[in-house]
């Protein structure tokens, strides 16, 4: 299937009404207004194919950029090929749902997503730590350093309220993943989550929203979903 083919199936699949809630979310045209679950069928037939990614990933279509997410070969792809799609992810849904999730299958995910988090740029910074979110809800917890990760706890406590917006989110995302995910450091990140408190989220062309790490994780806890695993990262 070449990506021709792959364009006029999306803009098939496009629904009005989910276009305007991912512009309402920060999209951009071109974009036909996709829901996820629609593209599986589609994604079935063509499975994994990296050459149709980046063509799609390139065309700057918003539905063609998530879908090249899904038929993505994470493997095949270097440093330098995460850091162009980087620079493409012109919103959150696209920095920290496909970029990160497709980082999160590779080998260099954690590698890469300390070079975004370290790099002062509010997306990258937010897929950077997007990227440990979905590692941790997946990788099983010896593949992890405990002393690194309790250090970006301590970093998460002492930088999040001056953290920019979208970065907030994905910090705010690591806290409850380490309490939820990382068996080894559930109490610190129960702690380090107490300490935070309430952090406040400022939205483009909405209302502010509070971030609650504490309070979501208490409720996960009750419901017994410590030590939770998902076993697929994608879709």
């Amino acid at each position: 299937m070449n990506v021709a083919t792959v364009m006029q199936e999306l803009e098939a699949l496009g629904k009005e009404r989910t276009k305007k809630m991912y512009l309402s979310n920060g999209a951009q045209e071109p974009l036909f207004g996709v829901a996820t679950g629609a593209m599986k069928p589609l994604a079935k037939q063509i499975k994994v194919d990296q050459a149709l990614a980046e063509e799609l990933y390139a065309t700057g279509n918003y539905d063609a950029m998530y879908f090249a997410g899904v038929i993505a070969d994470p493997k095949a792809m270097t440093a330098a090929d995460f850091d162009r799609w980087m620079d493409g992810a012109y919103f959150y849904m696209l920095s920290d749902y496909v970029v990160a999730v497709t980082l999160a299958e590779a080998a260099i995910a954690q590698e890469v997503a300390d070079a975004w988090i370290a790099s002062d740029e509010e997306l990258r910074m937010s897929a950077g730590w997007s990227c440990y979110c979905w590692l941790l809800g997946n990788r099983k917890d010896h593949e992890f350093s405990e002393s690194k990760l309790a250090k970006m706890l301590e970093m998460v406590k002492n930088t999040i309220h001056a953290a920019p917006e979208r970065t907030k989110s994905a910090m705010n995302n690591f806290l409850y993943t380490v309490a939820i995910s990382y068996v080894p450091l559930h109490d610190r990140a129960v702690e380090t989550a107490k300490a935070v408190g309430p952090v406040e989220m400022k939205r483009d062309q909405k209302k502010n929203t509070t971030l609650h790490a504490y309070e979501n994780i208490q409720k996960d806890v009750e419901r017994g979903r410590v030590g939770f695993k998902r076993k697929y990262v994608r879709c």
